[in-house]
């Protein structure tokens, strides 16, 4: 799968340049996603402004990333989502589940919040 990366000190910024994830797509992809994680990416924004259509293997490596960015304290968003995926998720009831944001800006701003907000709890503890 093709995409471009943009790594910061708080978080892996993944944008899509496939029209589609589907189960071709989806084993290296699962992959790429515990690397990142594992490699100390806890706070990951992926970008479907590119993505027309996933199937449920797709959907399945969303919920890897999230599992793994919440299991180590962070967060995963998915921004700028078509209405035909938005749909799907709403569909599967995965957007109780998932962070959704419209834009990058708004995704980037979730996870200096989620990242304040674990400050905070840390500080507390």
């Amino acid at each position: 799968m093709k995409y471009t990366l943009d790594k910061t000190e708080h978080y892996l910024y993944i944008e899509i340049h496939s029209d589609k994830i589907d189960a071709l797509k989806t084993p290296q992809l699962k992959t790429d996603l515990t690397t990142f994680n594992a490699e100390g990416n806890k706070n990951i924004i992926m970008d479907f402004g590119n993505v027309k259509y996933i199937d449920s293997s797709g959907l399945s490596a969303i919920l890897l990333a999230n599992r793994l960015c919440e299991t180590v304290g962070g967060l995963f968003v998915l921004c700028k989502l078509n209405d035909t995926t938005k749909k799907l998720i709403t569909i599967s009831q995965l957007d109780k589940v998932l962070t959704i944001l419209p834009t990058k800006e708004e995704a980037i701003d979730a996870i200096f919040l989620h990242e304040i907000e674990s400050d905070i709890e840390s500080e507390q503890e």
